[in-house]
Protein backbone atom coordinates (compact mmCIF):
# COMPACT_ATOMS: atom_id res chain seq x y z
CA UNK A 1 0.00 0.00 0.00
CA UNK A 2 1.71 3.34 -1.02
CA UNK A 3 -0.30 6.45 0.86
CA UNK A 4 1.27 9.97 -0.69
CA UNK A 5 2.61 12.56 1.68
CA UNK A 6 1.45 15.69 2.52
CA UNK A 7 4.46 18.28 1.36
CA UNK A 8 4.84 19.03 5.21
CA UNK A 9 5.71 15.16 6.13
CA UNK A 10 8.87 14.96 6.24
CA UNK A 11 11.30 12.11 7.46
CA UNK A 12 11.62 13.22 11.22
CA UNK A 13 7.64 13.36 11.00
CA UNK A 14 7.05 10.22 9.78
CA UNK A 15 9.27 8.71 12.47
CA UNK A 16 7.26 10.27 15.16
CA UNK A 17 3.88 8.18 13.94
CA UNK A 18 3.05 5.65 15.11
CA UNK A 19 4.58 1.80 14.26
CA UNK A 20 2.73 -0.11 11.51
CA UNK A 21 1.91 -4.33 10.95
CA UNK A 22 3.62 -4.72 8.76
CA UNK A 23 5.86 -2.00 9.01
CA UNK A 24 5.88 1.08 7.17
CA UNK A 25 8.88 2.32 4.83
CA UNK A 26 9.34 6.15 3.79
CA UNK A 27 10.95 6.31 0.86
CA UNK A 28 11.20 9.59 -1.76
CA UNK A 29 8.90 11.40 0.58
CA UNK A 30 5.75 8.08 0.18
CA UNK A 31 5.13 6.04 3.19
CA UNK A 32 5.35 2.50 1.53
CA UNK A 33 3.55 -0.51 3.72
CA UNK A 34 5.43 -3.93 3.43
CA UNK A 35 3.64 -6.96 1.94
CA UNK A 36 2.49 -9.02 5.30
CA UNK A 37 4.88 -12.23 5.57
CA UNK A 38 3.86 -15.37 4.14
CA UNK A 39 4.76 -18.77 5.18
CA UNK A 40 7.88 -19.24 3.02
CA UNK A 41 9.10 -15.71 3.82
CA UNK A 42 8.63 -16.35 7.74
CA UNK A 43 10.43 -19.66 7.69
CA UNK A 44 13.39 -18.52 5.90
CA UNK A 45 13.41 -15.42 8.32
CA UNK A 46 12.90 -17.04 11.13
CA UNK A 47 15.68 -19.74 10.46
CA UNK A 48 18.41 -17.37 8.94
CA UNK A 49 18.80 -15.14 12.09
CA UNK A 50 19.77 -17.73 14.51
CA UNK A 51 22.32 -19.41 11.54
CA UNK A 52 24.23 -15.70 11.05
CA UNK A 53 24.20 -14.99 14.95
CA UNK A 54 25.14 -18.51 15.84
CA UNK A 55 28.55 -17.40 14.04
CA UNK A 56 29.00 -14.24 14.60
CA UNK A 57 27.42 -13.44 17.90
CA UNK A 58 29.40 -15.70 19.89
CA UNK A 59 32.69 -14.00 19.15
CA UNK A 60 31.01 -10.65 19.14
CA UNK A 61 32.11 -9.75 15.78
CA UNK A 62 28.23 -9.04 14.28
CA UNK A 63 24.57 -9.23 15.04
CA UNK A 64 21.62 -10.12 13.22
CA UNK A 65 18.25 -8.14 13.65
CA UNK A 66 15.08 -9.04 12.38
CA UNK A 67 12.86 -6.71 11.05
CA UNK A 68 14.97 -3.93 11.94
CA UNK A 69 14.57 0.24 11.49
CA UNK A 70 17.06 1.43 10.13
CA UNK A 71 17.40 5.40 9.15
CA UNK A 72 19.82 6.94 6.81
CA UNK A 73 20.07 8.76 3.62
CA UNK A 74 16.90 10.29 3.77
CA UNK A 75 15.09 6.84 3.80
CA UNK A 76 13.42 5.02 6.84
CA UNK A 77 13.77 1.26 6.09
CA UNK A 78 12.88 -1.82 7.42
CA UNK A 79 15.26 -4.84 6.02
CA UNK A 80 14.00 -8.81 6.86
CA UNK A 81 17.37 -9.57 8.39
CA UNK A 82 20.04 -6.24 9.00
CA UNK A 83 23.48 -7.53 10.31
CA UNK A 84 25.78 -5.26 11.88
CA UNK A 85 29.43 -5.42 12.98
CA UNK A 86 29.72 -5.93 16.69
CA UNK A 87 31.79 -1.95 17.17
CA UNK A 88 28.85 -0.26 14.70
CA UNK A 89 25.37 -1.50 16.79
CA UNK A 90 24.61 2.03 18.41
CA UNK A 91 24.30 1.59 22.29
CA UNK A 92 22.34 4.49 24.39
CA UNK A 93 23.89 6.25 27.54
CA UNK A 94 23.32 3.11 29.81
CA UNK A 95 25.50 1.05 27.18
CA UNK A 96 22.29 -0.58 26.32
CA UNK A 97 21.96 -1.69 22.41
CA UNK A 98 19.84 1.60 21.14
CA UNK A 99 16.27 1.98 19.88
CA UNK A 100 17.50 3.77 17.27
CA UNK A 101 19.23 2.64 14.11
CA UNK A 102 20.48 5.80 12.04
CA UNK A 103 22.85 3.87 10.03
CA UNK A 104 22.95 1.42 7.25
CA UNK A 105 23.28 -2.33 8.06
CA UNK A 106 26.82 -4.00 7.21
CA UNK A 107 24.13 -6.63 5.26
CA UNK A 108 20.93 -6.26 4.56
CA UNK A 109 18.92 -9.51 3.70
CA UNK A 110 15.79 -8.94 1.73
CA UNK A 111 13.19 -12.28 1.36
CA UNK A 112 10.78 -11.81 -1.61
CA UNK A 113 7.25 -12.05 -1.16
CA UNK A 114 4.90 -13.35 -3.73
CA UNK A 115 2.74 -9.63 -3.76
CA UNK A 116 6.27 -7.84 -3.25
CA UNK A 117 8.25 -5.65 -6.23
CA UNK A 118 11.44 -7.04 -7.18
CA UNK A 119 12.26 -3.27 -8.00
CA UNK A 120 11.26 -1.52 -4.73
CA UNK A 121 13.57 -3.75 -2.79
CA UNK A 122 16.24 -3.97 -5.13
CA UNK A 123 16.16 0.18 -4.69
CA UNK A 124 16.38 -0.74 -0.91
CA UNK A 125 19.42 -3.21 -1.31
CA UNK A 126 20.98 -0.07 -3.63
CA UNK A 127 20.12 2.44 -1.41
CA UNK A 128 22.18 0.47 1.15
CA UNK A 129 24.83 -0.24 -0.68
CA UNK A 130 25.59 3.47 -1.56
CA UNK A 131 25.43 4.25 2.33
CA UNK A 132 28.06 1.70 3.27
CA UNK A 133 26.51 -1.65 2.95
CA UNK A 134 29.23 -4.42 2.28
CA UNK A 135 26.25 -7.07 0.81
CA UNK A 136 22.67 -7.26 0.33
CA UNK A 137 20.69 -10.41 -0.94
CA UNK A 138 17.86 -10.56 -2.33
CA UNK A 139 15.92 -14.14 -1.98
CA UNK A 140 13.77 -15.26 -4.25
CA UNK A 141 11.78 -18.05 -2.75
CA UNK A 142 9.45 -19.19 -5.29
CA UNK A 143 12.06 -19.20 -7.92
CA UNK A 144 14.79 -20.96 -5.58
CA UNK A 145 17.37 -17.84 -6.56
CA UNK A 146 19.55 -15.70 -4.69
CA UNK A 147 21.00 -12.18 -6.03
CA UNK A 148 23.76 -11.24 -4.28
CA UNK A 149 24.79 -7.08 -4.14
CA UNK A 150 28.22 -5.51 -3.56
CA UNK A 151 29.16 -1.81 -3.93
CA UNK A 152 29.71 -1.12 -7.34
CA UNK A 153 30.50 -4.75 -8.72
CA UNK A 154 27.58 -6.56 -11.32
CA UNK A 155 24.99 -8.56 -9.91
CA UNK A 156 25.60 -12.38 -9.17
CA UNK A 157 22.69 -15.09 -9.27
CA UNK A 158 22.76 -18.12 -7.22
CA UNK A 159 20.19 -20.46 -8.26
CA UNK A 160 22.43 -23.70 -8.64
CA UNK A 161 21.35 -26.35 -5.68
CA UNK A 162 25.38 -26.67 -4.73
CA UNK A 163 26.31 -23.44 -5.63
CA UNK A 164 27.58 -21.84 -2.45
CA UNK A 165 26.42 -18.24 -1.64
CA UNK A 166 28.93 -15.63 -0.56
CA UNK A 167 28.92 -13.67 2.54
CA UNK A 168 30.64 -10.71 3.94
CA UNK A 169 34.04 -11.42 4.79
CA UNK A 170 33.01 -11.12 8.67
CA UNK A 171 30.72 -13.85 8.22
CA UNK A 172 33.21 -16.30 7.81
CA UNK A 173 32.02 -19.52 8.62
CA UNK A 174 28.46 -19.27 7.41
CA UNK A 175 28.94 -21.36 4.51
CA UNK A 176 25.17 -21.85 2.74
CA UNK A 177 24.63 -23.44 -0.98
CA UNK A 178 21.60 -22.70 -2.62
CA UNK A 179 20.61 -26.23 -1.75
CA UNK A 180 21.27 -25.65 2.00
CA UNK A 181 19.06 -22.40 2.30
CA UNK A 182 15.90 -23.25 0.53
CA UNK A 183 16.12 -26.84 2.84
CA UNK A 184 14.73 -24.55 5.27
CA UNK A 185 11.41 -24.83 3.58
CA UNK A 186 10.89 -28.46 4.33
CA UNK A 187 9.16 -30.04 6.93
Amino acid sequence: MVQALPKALTLEAFLKRSETRPASEYIDGQIIQKPMPQGKHSRIQGEFVPAINGVVKPQKIACAFPELRCTFGDRSTVPDIAVFVWDRIPVDETGEIANAFLLAPDWTIEILSPDQSHTKVTKNILHCLKHGTQMGWLINPNEKTVFVYRPKQEVEVFDQPDQLIPTPSFAKGLDLTVQNLFDWLLL
